[in-house]
C-alpha cells in the first residue's frame, strides 16, 4: 500500500482524501494490521493501474 501511495507522490492524508478511504483504515493497511478486501481491494487494483481515471471518476 505504501509503495502504491508513494509511487503517486502522495502523503497518507492526500491518498486517503483523493480515493475516499478513511485515514485510519489506510494506516492499518500500511502497518499490516489489516488487509483491504472486497470493493476496497478492487479500487486499489484500479488505482494501481489507472490512477488518473479513478481521480477523474471521483471528482
Amino acid at each position: 500500500m505504501a509503495k502504491l501511495r508513494s509511487s503517486l507522490g502522495l502523503t497518507q492524508m492526500e491518498f486517503a482524501a483523493k480515493f475516499c478511504i478513511r485515514l485510519g483504515t489506510l494506516r492499518h493497511w500500511e502497518r499490516g494490521d489489516r488487509k483491504p478486501h472486497g470493493p476496497a481491494l478492487a479500487l486499489l487494483h484500479v488505482v494501481a493501474k489507472e490512477p488518473q481515471a479513478v481521480l477523474r471518476a471521483l471528482s
